[in-house]
């Protein structure tokens, strides 16, 4: 591994540090920066005026190409920028989805026309994308979805609904997967398309979240009329553009930004009085932040193999699937340990160690282990492809959707 820029990467970094410092804000102890409220309609105002400019400075995607908007550039590149604003007072997580999901899979699957009419727009800001997949019936096993789309002439009408959309309330476009025939396996029956959001008969009915937020919603879909021509690859051929999608989301949810971490908790730990005395010195606690403190080494030292891949040129290798594995409960634990130290003050979130940060992390980390996939599917993703194990046993692979769940 090389932990060092080199003479072109030290070059890029210091010009997008100066770029920030000159347009943003540096972090000072608010470690919740704005993602702790993404449902915000005043947040989500800033987020689009950040957007823009960003994207005029040619940093709001820096890989894609530069007749979209991009800079061209390298993966690397894209890092440290990343790198850099992750210093500074920014709204976050309002285009993740569509940059990082939607888009790609658009520029996979649509045409130039399309994608010269929707990029620009996601790109600077002035539309939010959203991905419609998970169902009351289908959240892991994405491929069981049941919303269905049936041809009518040169439209589809679509009728179902998806759950835990994120956005889908402030979203503009979305892509969605629909089956179109239930008569063949559930793999090979689906179709996928994007529409507008403000289609008659989408409706998006945000869910209340324990943390007081409301940013996932259930979405109805009745009736709603899709031109064929939003038709994203063949019909039949939805599971090869969801994987797409799904191998973009990964990437995207692999590594939790923002949250707090060792150092937060041993700060805490130094300033926090027990029975027996500090709680830096009780075992219990030393020996907790001691395995965190190894995971996280474990975790930036592997993520540091995938940027010198990266760097170099190469393609990273199958380590990377391992991190969310790793930091997602990893995320949800270390928050639970500090609400602990915290006693009372524990159920608050605010005027408490980590301005909330703790509490906000503990809540939002059962969400994080399921976004993106599962834990017992990640699991299952590294002991198939990384280690080589055998697949766990399927029984309904070839029977057609229609005869699932029926008995003889």
């Amino acid at each position: 591994m090389d932990f060092n820029d080199t003479s072109e990467e030290a070059a890029f970094r210091a010009e997008v540090r100066k770029w920030l410092e000159a347009n943003a804000k540096r972090k000072s102890d608010d470690k919740q920066a704005y993602r702790a409220r993404v449902d915000d309609p005043g947040l989500l105002r800033a987020a689009k005026e950040w957007q823009a400019k960003k994207a005029a400075a040619g940093y709001a995607r820096i890989t894609w190409p530069k007749e979209y908007g991009g800079m061209g550039g390298s993966p690397i590149q894209q890092v440290i920028y990343q790198q850099e604003e992750s210093n500074f007072l920014v709204p976050l997580g309002f285009f993740d989805i569509g940059l990082g999901m939607c888009i790609p899979t658009m520029m996979a699957y649509a045409t130039k026309e399309q994608l010269t009419r929707h990029v620009k727009p996601a790109l600077y800001g002035e539309e939010v994308w959203c991905q419609l997949f998970s169902e009351p019936a289908a959240g892991s096993d994405v491929a069981g979805i049941r919303t269905k789309a049936e041809r009518d002439g040169d439209d589809w009408i679509i009728n179902g609904q998806k759950v835990w959309t994120s956005g889908a309330h402030y979203s503009d476009w979305g892509i969605i997967i629909t089956r179109t025939d239930p008569n063949v396996p559930k793999h090979q029956g689906l179709t996928m398309f994007f529409l507008s959001m403000k289609s008659p008969g989408v409706e998006a009915r945000p869910i209340k979240q324990i943390s007081g937020g409301a940013n996932f919603n259930e979405v109805f879909f009745t009736n709603v009329r899709v031109p064929d021509s939003q038709r994203l690859g063949k019909v039949g051929d939805g599971w090869k553009a969801a994987l797409t999608t799904l191998m973009n989301e990964r990437l995207a949810v692999g590594m939790p930004s923002g949250g707090l971490d060792v150092d937060e908790l041993l700060e805490l730990a130094r300033g926090t009085e027990l029975e027996d005395g500090p709680a830096i010195r009780n075992g219990h606690v030393r020996s907790k932040i001691a395995d965190w403190y190894v995971q996280a080494q474990g975790l930036k030292y592997t993520r540091y193999r995938t940027l010198t891949a990266m760097s170099r040129g190469q393609t990273p290798g199958p380590e990377s699937s391992i991190i969310k594995v790793v930091a997602a409960p990893k995320m949800q634990d270390l928050g639970a340990l500090a609400m602990e130290l915290m006693g009372p003050a524990g159920i608050m979130t605010s005027d408490v160690p980590g301005s909330g940060g703790f509490q906000a992390q503990w809540i939002g980390g059962a969400g994080f282990r399921i976004a993106g996939g599962t834990d017992e599917i990640l699991r299952n993703i590294v002991a198939e492809r990384v280690l080589g194990l055998p697949q766990d046993v399927r029984v309904d692979k070839d029977v057609p959707f229609n005869q699932l769940g029926k008995t003889k």
